[in-house]
């Protein structure tokens, strides 16, 4: 049995254009939609006590809820472009999501990884990083990036 493509997901239009060149490049390919999801956690640990921290919880809660329905919103859209997908979402320790979706390429034993890519440059991308190079740089498996159609066309424009 092959083992998946692991597309990342967050419902950005780049990430919805990754997956539509996923299904053109690798017809009926077998994929796991990953939606990487920030939880509360950390904010938690310095309300500990407070009253605050109950309804911290219920809004963790609802982001979860809505972290499964974007997930299954990526996996959905894969499987109408002919992709057998499943929907999957992980929690981000530390706020590190590329290193979450390497964690799960390891687990699934993803044959690519898949991102979109939102062409952060400059000082954007110096403060937050770009999870595409975290990505391709710590893992030893095969990575594609997708650049949108804007992004390509902006990136040629400025050569």
């Amino acid at each position: 049995m092959s083992t998946p493509i692991l597309i990342a997901y967050d419902g950005s239009p780049d990430a919805r254009h990754a997956i539509e060149e996923t299904a053109r490049l690798f017809p009926g390919a077998s994929a796991v939609v990953l939606y990487a999801r920030r939880p509360l956690e950390s904010l938690a640990a310095h309300l500990e006590g407070h009253s605050a921290l109950e309804e911290l919880r219920d809004i963790d809660a609802k982001t979860f809820d809505a972290s499964e329905r974007l997930a299954a919103e990526g996996a959905e859209r894969a499987r109408s472009l002919g992709l057998k997908a499943q929907p999957r979402v992980a929690s981000v320790p530390e706020e590190v999501v590329a290193d979450t979706i390497v964690d799960v390429a390891e687990e699934l034993d993803a044959s690519l990884i898949v991102l979109g890519s939102r062409g952060r440059h400059g000082v954007r991308a110096v403060l937050s990083g770009s999870t595409s190079t975290r990505v391709m740089h710590s893992t030893g498996r095969p990575t594609l990036v997708i650049p949108s159609a804007p992004l390509a066309a902006a990136r040629r424009a400025d050569r």
